[in-house]
């Protein structure tokens, strides 16, 4: 690491932005290729057969995309034009990425952290610019696809969230950096865990405590079961549901592929509670983090749909919440939930007037209050670190909310309703 920090901070960021324009191809690859209606126009997918034949210089990033405006016949004039901005915009996203978070220590408010800083600090930074240069780039994949066809895939939330956990097991530190100040002590450094702003309980500890065991595999199976093929006709009475529900269960080759991940997944959990120590933490982070992001927009779409009588969000976005949570942790999605509709009301209110459009892909917005949670990290968490050190009263505040919106919502439907005379 300390060879590494020698090179010269740009020649670091022109790597990286190699580096992001490399793993832009790869998001448009994505984006063309894992689409629910996939299309051949990525350099690194099959062509088109009525396509000319394609040139090894066509799939450098950025250069390929000049290249290919050759085939604007097959696929539009302007084809080309998006793909190559996303490869440059994620090579610039990188590199400001890594001089925001190493070189200028944004993650920290000015003047706390010394300089030159430490090798330890630098090592703790780089494992968490890892996880959220990895972050940037599942989030953008998922939001493109997401603009255009209004869903977002498991094939890149599902890997996506692995990787969030298998980071937290591995490099601990990769989640998001906070400051421990004790009275009469000099400020320490340590990461977003579970319970933080409050003390780690012994309870949550590694092998013996069963309890923390417990939470980490219900958390896991809730995952793997809501990720299996369903299908719930209520109108049919209870009874014939679930019947349906079961049948639909059996029936899918994807249940049972789900069901082997989540054996595997749990051995993996029980291994990890074994070893315990901060291997364990940042796992058992990751993973109330994943269920309880995920549950909290999968609440939202269970009541929208409830008292609105139609889908209020897709599932997209709630396996896209769960992957964030895993990287992020429960108390950053808490506030991306919360962030996120102020431009998605904005975006939805301009769709509306100009366009006449009533539904708008809400995953862009997750994205984005993720993105902007992580960049004003400094500015943030000390604004919500006295919320957070109220404990369980913050749930109890989320879950009356959640009531709360029902009701309103309900309101809503029937005021809609009596207006238009039903």
């Amino acid at each position: 690491m300390n060879q590494f920090l020698l090179i010269p901070i740009e020649v670091r960021l022109g790597v990286l932005f190699v580096l992001g324009a490399c793993a832009g191809s790869l998001t448009n690859w994505a984006v063309y290729a894992l689409a629910f209606h996939p299309r051949p126009i990525s350099p690194l997918s099959r062509p088109d057969p009525k396509a000319p034949p394609r040139r090894l210089l066509d799939r450098v990033p950025i250069l390929g995309w000049l290249l290919l405006r050759r085939e604007a016949e097959l696929h539009g004039s302007r084809f080309w034009v998006r793909p190559m901005l996303l490869e440059v915009l994620l090579g610039i996203g990188f590199a400001a990425l890594y001089w925001w978070e190493i070189e200028r220590l944004g993650l920290f408010p000015p003047g706390l952290v010394a300089r030159p800083s430490p090798a330890w600090l630098l090592l703790r930074l780089h494992a968490v610019y890892l996880a959220h240069a990895l972050l940037l780039w599942l989030m953008l994949a998922a939001s493109m696809i997401d603009v255009d066809e209004k869903t977002i895939p498991d094939t890149i939330t599902v890997p996506g969230t692995w990787l969030g956990l298998l980071l937290a097991v591995v490099l601990p530190w990769s989640l998001l950096p906070v400051v421990i100040r004790a009275p009469g002590q000099a400020p320490l450094l340590g990461f977003l865990h579970l319970t933080f702003p409050l003390d780690w309980p012994a309870a949550l500890g590694g092998f013996p405590q069963s309890g923390s065991l417990a939470i980490g595999l219900g958390c896991w199976w809730l995952w793997c079961l809501a990720l299996m093929p369903r299908a719930w006709y209520g109108r049919y009475g209870w009874r014939r549901a679930w019947r349906y529900f079961a049948a639909k269960l059996v029936r899918e080759p994807a249940s049972y592929w789900l069901l082997l991940m989540g054996l595997l997944g749990s051995g993996g959990v029980a291994a990890v509670w074994f070893v315990g120590g901060l291997h364990w933490v940042g796992l058992l982070t990751a993973l109330v983090g994943m269920a309880a992001a995920g549950g909290l927009v999968w609440l939202v779409r269970i009541i929208g749909g409830a008292t609105l009588g139609r889908e209020a969000m897709g599932f997209g976005d709630v396996t896209l919440m769960a992957m964030i949570g895993a990287f992020l942790g429960w108390q950053t999605c808490l506030l991306v939930f919360f962030l996120a509709p102020l431009a998605g009301l904005l975006v939805g209110l301009i769709q509306l007037i100009l366009f006449r459009e009533h539904e708008i892909p809400y995953g862009p917005f997750l994205c984005l209050a993720a993105l902007a949670a992580v960049v004003r990290w400094d500015a943030l968490w000390p604004w919500a670190e006295p919320i957070f050190r109220l404990g369980w009263f913050v749930p109890a505040v989320v879950l009356f909310c959640m009531a709360l919106m029902g009701v309103m919502l309900g309101a809503w439907r029937v005021v809609r309703t009596a207006l238009r005379g039903e």
